[in-house]
């Protein structure tokens, strides 16, 4: 396996070289890395403070780590915080947020990158996020003894360290000094490796941040406008199939607006909504048209978002929400940005492997349809305003979120209490 993992590190980075050429993620993710080490050393060389190492995989991780890096930012700002991604979507979307003192990209795993990695940052604590298990970046950690956290994860008994064959991978987590998990199952998994005495299940810190957002919330002008009080769904991180299977019941509803905020905007992904849904147009045609006072012969029904860093705030002017990803191989997205404003979600028949989804379609909060007709079905009673559906299903969401807030908090307890850092 080791050989296999080995591999892999060496052929990933020449393969997203490779489709650089054509393809603009990769193409980021390569240039992204360019004279990394450079950069790194021209900042950290000159500080003296103590580092707070926080990784992140992708914009979801983040959003999910982002509660422990603002809390411990709160309680320890004589610490410099250094926050890292390895793909292109966390990184270009954050790349300037304000809160970490500084950010870039993860050097690919090696023995050699992560020796010079944590010679240049000498990170007091390193928290990574959810599913982040590189050998020689935790390995390193393990050998220089620096406490190694896993926040947020969740493990199921089909992945490689639960596997007769998973030897390497165990090592892996063995290098963690603590686990945080979502829920029992995986205390149990981690429990049968040997891994239960360091392992405390603090549930997920999304619930945290979600809270937070929807507390905070400020109105967006374009997006009021667009709505203008009119029923409206939102269907966010949709994929292809996902607007497939909502497409027909906007196009045949046009007194309803629908915003639809797709996980990926490239050109080619926009074009296929503006295609998908009649009377539609991209978020950022339609504000140029609001500064310049443009009048419509028709007012959109579909606004198309092709920015990032709108959705969690889009769920708010929603009637119904629809949360993307159910109906196509890798799952549903995250339903807790929608649930939190206590609104009624529809997603699609794949989300077994996400636990908040689970309980939410066990609850009521979230109704799963398997297709087309069954979405229209539940549209319509949900919007039935002699239904009782739509307010059971509405309090059952934003019950489920606020119950299951606090795992901010139990990580930083740990943090103080185990001194893991100093004032």
């Amino acid at each position: 396996m080791k050989i296999l993992y080995q591999l892999f590190v060496f052929l990933y980075p020449k393969a997203a070289w490779l489709l650089g050429w054509k393809n603009e993620k990769a193409n980021k993710w390569v240039k992204g890395r360019k004279d990394l080490f450079k950069s790194l050393s021209s900042y950290f060389y000159q500080q003296k403070a103590p580092v707070i190492w926080i990784h992140c995989a992708s914009l979801g991780e983040f959003e999910q780590g982002r509660p422990i890096l603002e809390s411990l930012k709160k309680h320890y700002p004589e610490h410099k915080i250094l926050l890292t991604f390895f793909s292109p979507s966390g990184y270009e979307v954050r790349k300037n947020y304000s809160e970490a003192d500084y950010i870039t990209y993860l050097p690919m795993d090696s023995a050699r990158n992560a020796n010079r990695f944590f010679n240049i940052v000498q990170p007091s604590l390193i928290i990574f996020i959810k599913y982040e298990f590189w050998h020689y970046y935790c390995k390193e950690a393990s050998e220089r003894k620096i406490p190694l956290i896993l926040a947020s994860g969740i493990f199921r008994e089909s992945q490689i360290f639960f596997q007769w064959y998973g030897g390497f991978y165990k090592k892996i987590l063995q290098n963690f000094t603590h686990f945080f998990v979502q829920d029992e199952l995986s205390f149990q998994l981690l429990q049968q490796i040997g891994l239960g005495y360091k392992t405390l299940i603090s549930g997920d810190t999304r619930f945290d941040r979600v809270i937070e957002i929807a507390e905070q919330f400020r109105p967006i002008p374009t997006i009021s406008n667009f709505c203008n009080n009119a029923t409206t769904i939102v269907a966010g991180s949709t994929w292809t199939e996902d607007d497939e299977e909502l497409d027909h019941f906007v196009n045949d509803h046009p007194t309803i607006k629908c915003i639809i905020a797709p996980h990926e905007i490239e050109k080619e992904r926009l074009d296929e909504c503006l295609t998908l849904y009649k009377n539609s147009i991209l978020f950022s045609s339609y504000e140029q048209a609001l500064i310049n006072n443009q009048v419509f012969a028709t007012e959109p029904q579909v606004l198309i978002i092709d920015n990032y860093g709108l959705l969690t705030k889009l769920y708010y002017y929603a009637t119904v929400c629809l949360v993307g990803g159910g109906f196509g191989g890798d799952g549903v997205h995250n339903v807790l940005e929608a649930a939190v404003y206590g609104k009624p979600v529809i997603i699609g028949p794949v989300y077994d492997k996400y636990i908040e989804a689970v309980d939410l379609v066990e609850n009521g909060g979230c109704l799963e349809v398997e297709n087309a007709l069954e979405l229209e079905d539940t549209m319509n009673e949900l919007l039935d305003p002699n239904n009782p559906l739509y307010q059971e299903s509405a309090n059952a969401s934003k019950s489920y979120v606020y119950k299951n807030a606090g795992a901010t908090q139990k990580i930083l307890d740990h943090i103080q209490a185990n001194l893991l850092l100093t004032n």
